[in-house]
């Protein structure tokens, strides 16, 4: 069960550096403002914005990926607590944009299913 939390870990990480990318160095390009529903004038209203939060993003990626070496080290409980802090970040950002506005639902399943899923994987994992 651990290796299907860090796995689920991991790719709940990527999920959140390929965010980083979209929100903090191509949030004005075409395809980009496609994906997010914004047009040119608010993609250059927000850039600002979207930049600190894609850093943010790629912290949430960076602490879950020392969780995931703290594992692969055999430091277990520090690896546990840095991969459901940054997973649980992940989670509950998620629910925070369904909260903010229903519309963003199909976004928030895309960025937290696959932590909150790795947060029960290591909750049974670590029984």
């Amino acid at each position: 069960m651990l290796t299907l939390a860090l796995v689920l870990a991991g790719l709940a990480a990527a999920i959140h550096v390929y965010i980083f990318f979209l929100e903090s160095v191509a949030w004005t390009r075409p395809a980009t403002r496609a994906a997010f529903g914004t047009t040119e004038e608010e993609a250059a209203a927000t850039r600002g914005m979207a930049y600190n939060q894609g850093f943010y993003n790629l912290f949430l990626a960076i602490v879950t990926a020392a969780g995931i070496v703290a594992f692969a080290r055999d430091a277990d409980t520090v690896g546990a607590a840095l991969v459901a802090a940054g997973c649980g970040s992940m989670a509950a950002a998620a629910l925070v944009l369904v909260a903010s506005d229903r519309k963003y639902v199909s976004a928030a399943l895309k960025q937290g299913t696959l932590p909150a899923l790795a947060l029960v994987a290591l909750a049974i994992a670590m029984l």
